[in-house]
């Protein structure tokens, strides 16, 4: 059957059809999956749980650190850091995420503010130097990022990262070749390579200084050169 199958969309030059075809499929069945595993698991996804990334920042920081989550979304990671840190300040552009983070972890060492991070006057909050950044899945969300990067120096010494990798698996990278949506997120500017991420570093004056690459994701500590 496999081999008359082929001979079929070879003889009726349909593999570029069949192709494009199967690849919408393949992105639609990504979204719906997503979206209905949420439903039954009543707006939790279980990414979060497999993925268990919290453990990579909690890992990464100390009792006494004053962290700054930009792009903190829906709170959960800084509701988890602020478990170990000293205090940890949550920047959210979207002002009902930052409503609902504040109502549901009501901390003293927890403020969430909303504001956009590459426009943000962070002098306002009268820190002189945070201990650590974090940035979980917020990178690739940014157009002009070595201008973002450029200006959290006089934030921290210390970023930690995580963004999401092109190079997952190998039909996203022949995705991206033959021009067919490949992003995990329309909202993505880019998707990284190990190398593309790196370059954007040094060219910004960070230093990828130690990464682990997981579930297709670059988990990494990134210091000032």
């Amino acid at each position: 059957m496999k081999k008359i199958f082929k001979i079929i969309i070879l003889k009726t030059g349909m593999e570029k059809f069949l192709i494009k075809f199967l690849v919408f499929l393949h992105n639609c069945s990504y979204n719906y999956i997503s979206s209905i595993v949420m439903l039954e698991q009543k707006g939790k996804h279980p990414k979060h749980r497999i993925l268990n990334y919290h453990k990579f920042f909690i890992d990464n920081i100390n009792k006494e650190d004053v962290i700054l989550d930009i792009g903190c979304g829906n709170g959960m990671l800084t509701n988890s850091i602020s478990q170990k840190a000293k205090m940890v300040i949550g920047i959210e552009k979207v002002g009902e995420k930052v409503e609902q983070s504040s109502k549901n972890f009501k901390k003293d060492n927890i403020r969430f503010v909303q504001g956009d991070a590459t426009k943000y006057d962070f002098s306002l909050f009268n820190i002189d130097n945070f201990d650590k950044i974090v940035l979980s899945n917020v990178l690739e969300h940014i157009d002009d990022r070595i201008n973002f990067l450029k200006s959290l120096h006089k934030l921290s010494n210390t970023i930690l990262i995580r963004v999401p990798m092109i190079t997952r698996d190998w039909i996203t990278v022949y995705k991206k070749e033959n021009n067919y949506k490949y992003k995990l997120d329309p909202t993505h500017f880019i998707e990284y390579t190990e190398d593309g991420l790196k370059k954007e570093l040094d060219e910004s004056g960070w230093n990828l200084e130690s990464f682990s690459i997981q579930f297709g994701e670059l988990w990494g500590v990134i210091k000032i050169k």
